[in-house]
């Protein structure tokens, strides 16, 4: 099925039915398709977001601060010590 964005948007749930019942929908924006909307697979495992966190914490931890500003965490601290 294809269908412009702006009817897209009206029938939104239908197209989700269609979809979750195997039908692909193409999404166009003037006339260009742009994007598809199709089923997931059940065999799909969720995110691992224990794992993610623990990675994006390592980044986080290894980007240097830079000179003569506070970092992310301080400010944070300082909000939460002035709360109380």
């Amino acid at each position: 099925m294809i269908i412009n964005v702006r009817e897209g948007k009206a029938r939104l749930s239908e197209l989700v039915s269609k979809a979750a019942a195997g039908e692909e929908v193409l999404i166009t924006v003037r006339g260009q398709p742009k994007a598809r909307l199709v089923a997931v697979s059940a065999r799909l495992e969720p995110p691992d977001l224990v794992s993610w966190a623990g990675e994006l914490e390592e980044r986080l931890a290894r980007q240097p601060v830079p000179a003569g500003e506070d970092s992310s965490a301080a400010i944070l601290d300082e909000l939460r010590a002035e709360r109380f």
